[in-house]
């Protein structure tokens, strides 16, 4: 390849990419501010296990949003790569705490008890749990 074609390789790449940069940018920013307002495991374990927040859903005395908020927290904890242990553990015991949430936001009568279930401790902490 002499050099003249190469220069004219790299001048139409450093182009397209002054061109596309800008508009990629944007995407990618707010692709990571997402991400930041996503809860970590520990918030979601302060909020949802350690707070009042599950004991309420599971009782049947929280609130819609409350449920709701639940759900999110779950699903966002759910999609978070686990400190330690399996990834196919992590999926399948949250898949259970996400699935009970669901079923909570539309009324299941059997999902407290599905909800209690999958919120064992001792389950997710004995893999999972960071020393």
């Amino acid at each position: 390849m002499s050099k003249t074609k190469f220069f004219q390789i790299a001048c139409s790449v450093l182009v397209a990419a002054s061109i596309c940069l800008p508009i990629v940018s944007p995407f990618t920013a707010m692709a990571e501010e997402e991400d930041a307002k996503k809860p970590s495991i520990k918030a979601v374990m302060k909020t949802c296990f350690k707070g009042p927040l599950l004991k309420k859903v599971a009782s049947g005395t929280a609130s819609d949003e409350e449920k709701k908020e639940l759900h999110a927290m779950l699903v966002a904890m759910s999609k978070a790569t686990p400190p330690r242990g399996s990834e196919e553990s992590w999926n399948k015991l949250n898949k259970l705490l996400v699935e009970a949430s669901q079923k909570i936001i539309k009324g299941d009568a059997q999902a407290a008890a599905m909800l209690k279930n999958a919120s064992n401790c001792k389950a997710c902490h004995s893999e999972h749990k960071p020393s």
